[in-house]
């Protein structure tokens, strides 16, 4: 698929994400937006999942550790028809399966529930740690934000990581440079983030977490004979696609309204301009 085609489907998901915001009054639009393009390199380029048999032992695993993201993760998983996505329409709803965070069973493609930050990673250092010992060749992606780096299960999962060499394991961190209360670097002294990895044993790189193009070449590149962990620090912009969201931290728990969603659908390309009036 060609990444035009990539470049349109992710920003359906964004016009799809800010819709459902506003029908379920869900929170953390801004979060969900900056890591959209990520999952659509993930998604379609990378992982060796197929959604008709997603519970394949030889399957690649991604692991939400941002699990406030979850939103933005269905919309992919409901693109690639790993469900129907007719069952997004009850997001948020009494006794469905989709809510703001991913539960752990019930839905495909969903491989743990998260959304107590720090502990993705240290699940998949479990899972990748487990395919080795089992003898299983597939590989393991951990999402985190960059505020869960002030955690130190964190840490504690990238020594172990880089001292089993576990080489199957990659961690994308979405460096949008917000925190719930205030920017990263003022919340906690992140910088220099790569240099922390690095000195922590991985093969760390950065990359413009909206390039689609990029952020797949990077995931795909072969493994050295260094046997470390890899790390991709994803520069990206909180809210990314609609201007009137892009870096403000205001959308980490605003609603949009309707007239919000018709703006971001007519900025998204979406919907026409006179048509954004008929609906007004």
């Amino acid at each position: 698929m060609t990444n035009e085609l990539l470049i349109n489907i992710a920003k359906k998901i964004r016009a799809r994400i800010i819709e459902t915001s506003h029908i379920a009054e869900a929170p953390h639009l801004g979060s969900c937006l900056s890591c959209v393009d990520i999952l659509i390199a993930l998604y379609w380029n990378v992982l060796r999942i197929d959604p008709g048999n997603c519970h394949s032992p030889e399957r690649d695993r991604f692991i939400l550790s941002k699990g406030h993201a979850a939103p933005a993760l269905f919309q992919v998983l409901a693109e690639r028809l790993f469900f129907d996505p007719k069952l997004l329409e009850y997001f948020g709803q009494d006794g469905s399966l989709f809510g703001e965070h991913p539960l752990a069973h019930g839905v495909d493609g969903v491989e743990a529930a998260t959304g107590s930050l720090g502990h993705g990673l240290p699940i998949g250092v479990g899972l990748a740690l487990g395919s080795r010992i089992r003898g299983i060749n597939n590989g393991i992606y951990v999402l985190l934000s960059d505020g869960e780096c002030n955690e130190g299960s964190v840490w504690e999962a990238a020594m172990f990581s880089a001292a089993q060499k576990l080489e199957n394991l990659t961690v994308i961190i979405d460096f949008n440079k917000w925190q719930a209360t205030g920017r990263s670097e003022e919340v906690m002294a992140l910088s220099p983030l790569i240099d922390k990895w690095i000195s922590f044993g991985w093969d760390a790189r950065e990359v413009d977490g909206h390039d689609i193009t990029a952020v797949t070449e990077l995931l795909l590149l072969p493994k050295d004979d260094s046997k470390k962990p890899r790390v991709l620090i994803a520069h990206t912009v909180k809210g990314k696609g609609v201007s009137f969201m892009e870096d403000d931290n205001n959308w980490h728990y605003r609603i949009p309204t309707k007239q919000e969603v018709i703006a971001a659908k007519k900025e998204l390309g979406l919907i026409k301009e006179d048509h954004a009036e008929r609906v007004c």
